[in-house]
């Protein structure tokens, strides 16, 4: 029953009072008829019975209400009790007069004893400062939202993030009567967005790039190793068009790749893109959609990696994989041709001295037979620089001095439209290498500058100094951290084309017209190069120019002077044993030995060479022999002879270059390895060394 019903009721009640005395007053006035009385006594009673039902009524009415209203307290009580964030009730000085069960949870105390409590004493006190500001604000503004605090209670050693929201109620003066405060720990809030400020970190130092792309392409997201792959910023980069960008034409290969997607969610696979700057790179690039709440595809995620330095790494690779498998086919060839080209030589050169009255067009003919021998010999030579240990002649020498002589060169045989001039370096030093396959290696890049040039231009010889740390070294197959002379050879002829760059040190390949060239100018080049411990870069641009980098590394020392020996004297009369599967080379050596007073004995293989040691070895002053025999190898013979006698005297002879090594790994003891095909002089200067 509401107030106003009741307070109706009252006043109903009275008025029957009223009634009811108006009656007993009328009574006594008439009191003339003896029965009136009784009619209003049965009025008064019926009147006072209506009032008490009407009263009792409203009395259970009372009492329904006040059960109505316990039961809307104690369910109140249970929400504010059991809620899962903590509520507080303090008077305006903070003092704590009400706490929920969730309030006395997170503090790890019973509700009881934070009755009475002031509520700054669960406020960490590096933040009682904050919390005494967060007071004044209620006092203020009458509220605070989402503030945080760090919550602390030594007895139940609680310590954690809590964000804090409070209303100030006022009393019915209009001033603050109690402040109701709600805070929830949010430890976990705080670990989740520490993960995903950690995560957004990985993004950023991520060496790829992540970018995320509408359906459309429009650019989202751009990390900050997409800033350094790129170039662009990320203010640079969003909204602008992903493939606009980075490509400089749109690839059909970006259509499919977008197609497969998004029928099939990934796809992975290689791009070229183009940097700010208009470099191009290669880019392992990896899609992922992404879908929204309900499934359908909203964006697309890209992971780009930039593969550039692998790439040119792997190139290179098998570039040396290439000249490898070249060399060791080469070396076979070459073997056989050493065998054919030594007695041919031989026979050149032995003619005219067998036969003195020779006419002079047959001394022409030998002579252009032996000049052809030699060339020939020298093209072997030129293919087996491919093998490691060609025999060389390493001195140190002067880099000035090397590209001075270049320099000459070119100016006496060039075109005098041709520009020839050199930056080298004061103080340039030195390097340790073989004149003669350098002197090849520097002629070879100014006459190639040369024929790139028909109508003239500008050729530039410079050399410097510098040193290579590791990283530039990993960028290069066989160069290592140290001390290099880079001499750099630029002309501002036709130039290269990309597609082709990569090839120009393939052998047999050649840009030139048939006749022209052979194509392993630049092949020989890399294999010198290699061969001294230094490596080669190439730049080129076509209708601007092209520039060649050949690094060696430099050394410190003094110039060596190499003094060719001149005609050796002739024997007196030792025994050799020349030993050779090749008849024809053990004949010219005979005869070329013999004619200048040594004595010989042949033998076709090691077998043979074995008896004959075994038979003359007190007279045997020396054993020439070939390692390259068929049943029994030159040093198994080599090791026989040795046990039969350790004093022998050997010359190891070989048209392959790797045969050397070979000898020197194995730890045969010789006293001197003669290349083939050698010239009956080399022979004779080679066998004079021995016996000097």
């Amino acid at each position: 029953m509401i107030k106003e019903n009741f307070n109706q009721a009252i006043v109903e009640a009275h008025q029957r009072l009223d009634n009811l005395s108006q009656l007993a007053s009328l009574a006594a006035e008439k009191s003339i008829k003896q029965d009136y009385p009784i009619e209003l006594l049965q009025q008064a009673i019926t009147e006072i019975s209506i009032s008490l039902e009407e009263l009792q009524q409203q009395n259970e009415e009372l009492i329904a209400t006040r059960h109505l209203v316990e039961a809307e307290r104690q369910r109140y009580y249970d929400l504010f009790n059991f809620a899962p964030d903590g509520y507080l009730l303090t008077n305006a000085t903070g003092t704590i007069q009400e706490a929920n069960y969730a309030a006395a949870k997170l503090l790890n105390v019973r509700q009881s004893y934070l009755i009475g409590k002031p509520m700054a004493v669960f406020v960490h006190q590096t933040e009682r400062q904050k919390f005494r500001q967060i007071m004044l604000q209620l006092q203020q503004q009458g509220q605070i939202r989402r503030e945080e605090l760090q919550i602390f209670h030594d007895r139940g050693s609680v310590n954690f993030p809590a964000e804090i929201t409070a209303i100030a109620v006022e009393n019915s003066q209009g001033k603050t009567g109690n402040l109701r405060w709600l805070f929830r720990d949010i430890s976990e809030r705080h670990q989740q967005e520490q993960k995903i400020r950690e995560q957004a970190a990985l993004l950023d130092i991520t060496t790829d790039a992540i970018i995320v792309e509408d359906l459309h392409n429009q650019i989202l997201f751009w990390n900050h190793g997409a800033e350094k792959i790129y170039g662009w910023q990320v203010q640079e980069a969003q909204g602008k068009n992903t493939w606009e960008l980075l490509s400089k034409k749109t690839s059909p290969l970006l259509f499919a790749a977008q197609k497969t997607v998004i029928e099939h969610g990934t796809w992975q696979g290689e791009l070229h893109k183009f940097t700010k700057n208009g470099r191009e790179i290669i880019i392992a690039s990896r899609w992922t959609l992404m879908l929204d709440a309900v499934g359908l595809p909203k964006s697309i995620l890209i992971i780009d990696t930039d593969i550039t330095e692998k790439k040119q790494l792997e190139t290179h690779l098998l570039h040396s994989q290439r000249l490898e498998s070249l060399g060791t086919l080469a070396s076979g060839i070459a073997h056989d041709l050493n065998n054919i080209l030594t007695p041919i030589m031989g026979i050149a050169h032995l003619l005219p001295l067998k036969y003195p009255h020779l006419d002079d067009s047959s001394l022409q003919m030998l002579k252009i037979l032996e000049s052809n021998a030699k060339r020939g010999g020298d093209l072997v030579r030129q293919i087996l620089l491919f093998t490691r240990g060609s025999e060389k002649k390493f001195t140190i020498l002067l880099v000035s001095q090397l590209l001075e002589d270049i320099k000459q060169i070119a100016q006496r045989t060039f075109p005098k439209f041709i520009d020839i001039n050199t930056d080298i370096a004061p103080e340039i030093g030195m390097v340790f290498g073989d004149s003669t396959e350098l002197h090849q290696v520097f002629m070879n890049l100014v006459v190639n500058a040369r024929d790139a040039m028909p109508n003239g231009g500008k050729l530039c010889i410079s050399a410097t100094k510098l040193f290579i740390d590791e990283n530039h070294a990993r960028m290069h197959i066989g160069a290592t951290a140290n001390s290099y002379v880079k001499i750099t050879v630029t002309d501002t002829g036709v130039g290269i084309d990309s597609e082709i760059i990569e090839r120009i040190f393939d052998p047999f390949f050649t840009t030139k017209e048939v006749g022209k060239g052979t194509g392993l100018g630049l092949s020989i080049l890399m294999g010198i190069i290699k061969s001294h411990g230094g490596f080669v870069e190439v730049a080129s641009q076509v209708g601007i120019g092209t520039k060649f980098q050949v690094y060696l590394p430099s050394k410190e020392g003094s110039i060596s002077q190499i003094i060719d020996e001149i005609e050796l004297p002739r024997g007196q009369g030792e025994l050799i044993l020349v030993v050779d599967d090749e008849v024809a080379i053990t004949q010219i050596a005979k005869t070329t030995l013999e004619i200048h007073n040594y004595k010989v004995l042949t033998a076709q293989n090691g077998i043979e060479a074995i008896a004959l040691y075994t038979e003359y070895k007190d007279e045997i002053k020396l054993v020439l022999i070939d390692i390259m025999m068929p049943s029994m190898g030159g040093e198994i013979v080599i090791n026989t002879l040795q046990i039969i006698n350790p004093q022998v005297q050997i010359i190891a002879m070989s048209g392959l270059a790797s045969s050397e090594a070979l000898v020197q790994s194995t730890g045969i003891a010789i006293q001197s390895f003669l290349a083939k095909p050698f010239t009956p002089k080399q022979l004779l200067n080679f066998v004079q060394r021995i016996f000097r």
